[in-house]
């Protein structure tokens, strides 16, 4: 049991006070050296007015949207401290619309680019897929949860994880569809792949077809793709494919100790 000051009377008792420990009211703010490239990008979208009302606190809004993100609360629910619910999402929508999110996105990839902090050798492409339950343009039947509706998004990112570019298309979309536009989509200028300084691409079985093949070799890729088991192969002509179904029969009797498959067909 604790009093008004939040210390155990058992503490106090044995010579100890225990503080009620409080949440890290910090972990959801921009540091002071991101906003300082974040806030002029800002600015440039929506240059402040001579005249009217004082605008809100940008700072505070920007945290907000990233306490949302990153809890996926509603808006409704934001904490306090970062100000009006509404503020807060009306300057989300604002930043959406004229694309003030990539420009950072763009602007950050380009100065860690010029550190060398951005390594071209490994880059990897995958598709993820996300639940879309109040609709929108880009939505489709989600092929493994019940046809529900969602949304894919297709990421690139460098060998360290970071991100280079994203696609978001409906989850009916294959992921195959979607590599070139990702490849084309990277925020911040390539550099060309050379014999010294090959660029590796990182792929699963989904894009082991000959058109995502094509892409890769034509953006100048070396691909590391997986395969896919497409187990034996079968003849196309019809007399052909009666002595390959024979031959194969033959050989499962044979591992089957003499017995006869039923389903062998004729001799």
């Amino acid at each position: 049991m604790r009093n008004a000051t939040g210390c155990s009377r058992a503490g106090k008792r044995k010579g100890r006070v225990s503080v009620r420990q409080k949440p890290l009211e910090t972990l959801w703010e921009v540091p002071n050296e991101l906003w300082e490239r974040i806030e002029p990008l800002l600015l440039e979208a929506f240059p402040p007015a001579w005249t009217g009302r004082s605008r809100a606190d940008w700072r505070k809004c920007f945290n907000g949207i990233i306490y949302q993100l990153r809890t996926g609360c509603q808006w409704n629910h934001l904490p306090r401290r970062f100000g009006s619910d509404r503020t807060v999402h009306r300057w989300f929508t604002k930043w959406v619309h004229a694309g003030v999110f990539l420009r950072i996105w763009s602007a950050l990839v380009e100065e860690c680019d010029e550190l060398g902090e951005v390594h071209w050798r490994w880059q990897a492409v995958d598709g993820c897929l996300g639940k879309a339950r109040m609709g929108g343009d880009l939505v489709g039947e989600n092929p493994t949860d019940r046809a529900k509706r969602g949304t894919k998004k297709s990421l690139m990112v460098e060998e360290d994880g970071g991100p280079l570019s994203v696609v978001v298309a409906p989850a009916n979309c294959h992921d195959s569809r979607l590599l070139k536009a990702t490849l084309e989509s990277i925020v911040v200028q390539r550099p060309a792949a050379t014999r010294a300084r090959p660029q590796h691409l990182g792929l699963d079985k989904a894009y082991d077809t000959p058109t995502a093949q094509q892409v890769v070799a034509t953006m100048g890729y070396v691909s590391h793709t997986a395969r896919i088991n497409r187990g034996e192969w079968l003849p196309n002509d019809p007399a052909e494919l009666k002595r390959w179904l024979r031959r194969r029969a033959a050989r499962e009797t044979k591992k089957k100790g003499g017995r006869r498959n039923p389903l062998a067909g004729g001799s």
